[in-house]
């Protein structure tokens, strides 16, 4: 084993580590990566930016495009709250439908904002019919996945692991090579789900209203200062009550006028009406503070329930809202990002990583799937709204408030495109990346989308990701360390035959996608997949279809999957769930995958 080897063996455990423990955000561990395999010298540094210009890189980014502006026409949306309809009649034909609906939509654009779009619809549908949210929600994030096996262009994975054949001089894949491997996925995904998989979701009940969702009952009161209170003459930050008792005050009320996320400056005064957060014993404390009367009367309002303006509460709502993936709220906390400063709200509880916190709010670290409980005014509610339809892939509000405006005249026009695009694409009149980049294009002159919207809707995280990725994946190859690995994995386990050795890489694959980045998985992969296939002398097109299927069928946690740790917090999972849940749908395609593959393309 050479020194380049060495250190390229090095920095790849090394990046599989980070990217497993989310210790640092991934797209930050891929470009780290890249600085070190070009710095050591093992890499050009052209070959260590060679990931920016790479076809599948600008072809995910204008993936990206395309599917923005299919959200902004509000299409989607239509269509899934026609679907929601369903469920007021019978649960299983409205899952059935869904599920159809959002696998071939996810067949043809990016999966996760069509999942972003239904979690609202679904919620509300749950809320009117009292069926279960969970039993909604896995099966929604499953057929995403279902679908986006289907296409080329149904994940991004697809993609990136077409454009590493590419770079090693094999054909790209065509738009629906996928797809008769992609429809046995789907249709036996379907049924395992419909007859199996639901059932074993747990019912933890319908929760009737945020509140009680996030247990908020013993946890805000109301109490008011007397003449004589100690915190009375004194600033919020100063105040005994914060720096004593560290109870937050989240609103005051003082001679009927109602003061939002009050700043720390404001000074107390006798008879301020103040709603605080604090746990039961901290209530028990206030009472026997001198000064501090507790309204027994205090009630708050759930859900988008308007209170009453005349009595000062100024129409205040609560909305629940999930952490996207990818999202640069991603490792700071709500004070680090000033959130009742810049957005007039105040974050309550989080629900983070299956746990449920309403104390110390402010200074927990936000992590992908979260879900916040947000008190806000209704006329400040447009500004979290913006944070949607800007394409900042920030966080997505999930319960049914009233919804964005769309460009509904648009809706033709968009969705038009999108078919041309496919249509150029596979038809082999254009390369995907053209079609893509002219479609979007395209959309930014009829007006669809502007250019700033173009920009924001772009996840530059996936991204750097798969720029620095991609670099991996080159000094893998030309180093000869991917040849070193395939030779030890012929070693174990070639005499077995090259579908024992696409079982291997299909299993390997999935387990690695489950605990980190699916797209790191398939990139890091491929070129093994590639120089496995070369030192038998067979075809490598069935090892990187089995890595490309193996990388975006991720069930069995909820960090393995963009759509996963979307539904996560918002559906009130357990981790547990999702291995009850999706592991035997692993299974069942690990089996299909291992004798279909071989069939479908054969070595």
């Amino acid at each position: 084993m050479t020194l380049e080897i060495g250190i390229v063996l090095a920095v790849l455990t090394g990046a599989v580590i980070m990217f497993a423990t989310e210790r640092y955000p991934v797209d930050v561990v891929a470009i780290i990566a890249m600085s070190v395999l070009v710095v050591s010298g093992v890499i050009t540094p052209a070959q260590g930016v060679s990931g920016f210009s790479n076809s599948a890189t600008i072809t995910v980014a204008f993936m990206f495009v395309l599917s923005a502006a299919l959200f902004k026409s509000g299409a989607v949306v239509n269509i899934g709250n026609r679907i929601a309809q369903l469920f007021k009649y019978n649960f299983w034909l409205g899952i059935f439908v869904t599920m159809i609906t959002v696998g071939v939509i996810s067949a043809f654009i990016n999966n996760t904002p069509v999942v972003a779009i239904f979690i609202p619809i679904l919620v509300g549908a749950a809320a009117q019919s009292k069926l279960s949210l969970a039993k909604m929600l896995m099966p929604l994030s499953f057929a995403s996945m279902f679908g986006g096996v289907c296409t080329l262009i149904g994940t991004s994975t697809n993609i990136l692991v077409s454009g590493v054949a590419e770079e090693h001089g094999l054909e790209p894949f065509s738009m629906f090579e996928m797809s008769r491997m992609g429809i046995i996925f789907f249709g036996v995904g379907l049924l395992y789900m419909m007859l199996i998989g639901i059932r074993l979701i747990p019912d933890r009940g319908v929760e009737e209203g945020l509140m009680k969702k996030f247990g908020m009952g013993d946890y805000l009161t109301e109490i008011i200062l007397t003449e004589n209170a100690p915190s009375v003459g004194k600033t919020i930050k100063n105040c005994p009550l914060v720096n004593k008792l560290d109870i937050d005050i989240l609103e005051v009320k003082r001679d009927g006028q109602l003061f939002i996320t009050p700043s720390g400056e404001m000074v107390l005064q006798g008879g301020d009406i103040l709603k605080v957060r604090c746990n039961v014993e901290k209530i028990k404390m206030l009472k026997e503070r001198e000064g501090i009367i507790l309204k027994s009367d205090a009630k708050f309002k759930d859900e988008t329930e308007s209170a009453d303006p005349k009595k000062g509460d100024n129409n205040i709502v609560f909305v629940e809202a999930v952490i996207a993936p990818n999202s640069p709220f991603e490792g700071k906390s709500v004070k680090e990002l000033h959130f009742r400063q810049k957005y007039a709200a105040t974050v309550l509880a989080i629900r983070h990583r299956g746990e449920l916190m309403r104390e110390k709010v402010a200074n927990t670290t936000l992590r992908a799937g979260d879900t916040l409980l947000i008190e806000v005014e209704k006329d400040r509610l447009y500004n979290l709204q913006q944070l949607e339809l800007k394409g900042r892939n920030t966080f997505l509000i999930v319960n049914e408030v009233d919804f964005p405006e769309y460009r509904k005249d648009k809706m033709l026009t968009v969705v038009l495109t999108l078919i041309g695009v496919i249509l150029l694409a596979s038809l082999e009149i254009m390369p995907i990346m053209m079609a893509a980049i002219t479609g979007s294009m395209f959309l930014v002159i009829t007006k669809c989308i502007t250019m700033e919207e173009a920009y924001n809707a772009i996840d530059w995280k996936v991204i750097f990701l798969l720029a620095g990725a991609i670099s991996l994946g080159v000094a893998l190859d030309v180093t000869g360390a991917a040849r070193m690995i395939s030779l030890f994995l012929i070693e174990i386990i070639g005499s077995l035959g090259p579908v024992a050795i696409l079982s291997v890489l299909y299993i390997i694959t999935s387990l690695m996608t489950e605990s980190m980045s699916n797209n790191a998985s398939a990139v890091l992969l491929a070129p093994i997949a590639i120089a496995t296939a070369f030192e038998l002398g067979v075809d490598p097109r069935p090892f990187l279809m089995a890595i490309a299927f193996a990388a975006s069928s991720s069930f069995m946690t909820p960090v393995g999957y963009q759509t996963n740790t979307m539904i996560y917090g918002v559906g009130g999972f357990k981790f547990a769930d999702f291995i009850r849940v999706g592991a035997p749908l692993n299974i069942i395609f690990w089996i299909l995958a291992t004798f279909l593959l071989p069939v479908f393309f054969p070595f």
